[in-house]
């Protein structure tokens, strides 16, 4: 039986294998599991668990969530992909969504980076300080 560790290096080199240009290919992707699938080897179902996790994280790595108060203009939602490209660097995507319980202001998630300018985050920071 292939131990945790070797099934976490085999799963860590089959996602190398699917980045082109520090992105990960949904094709290849949808290849490798498969072919993990197919394989019915000992170990498979920890190895492609393992895989789809990192490909989870690296799809949030590269996923801006953007939720605003109102809803934003196309001229806004390019500053903030732009700004976005500039810190995250030019393979991020934004998705855009409205959500009137912050109040105002905006909360964007990317990853596991989270920046609260909302009113809303701001009241509920106010109200843990006291």
């Amino acid at each position: 039986m292939k131990t945790i560790k070797q099934a976490r290096r085999d799963a860590k080199r089959l996602f190398r294998l699917c980045l082109i240009d520090g992105r990960m290919d949904g094709d290849r992707a949808r290849m490798v599991a498969r072919k993990i699938v197919e394989s019915r080897r000992r170990g498979s179902l920890m190895i492609l668990s393992r895989f789809l996790h990192l490909a989870k994280l690296d799809r949030d790595r590269h996923t801006a969530q953007v939720e605003s108060a109102a809803p934003l203009t196309a001229d806004l939602k390019a500053v903030f992909q732009a700004n976005l490209a500039r810190a995250y660097g030019p393979g991020i995507t934004a998705q855009f969504t409205h959500n009137p319980a912050l109040i105002g202001g905006t909360r964007v998630r990317v990853g596991s980076d989270v920046y609260d300018g909302s009113v809303r985050g701001a009241l509920e920071a106010l109200e843990k300080g006291f």
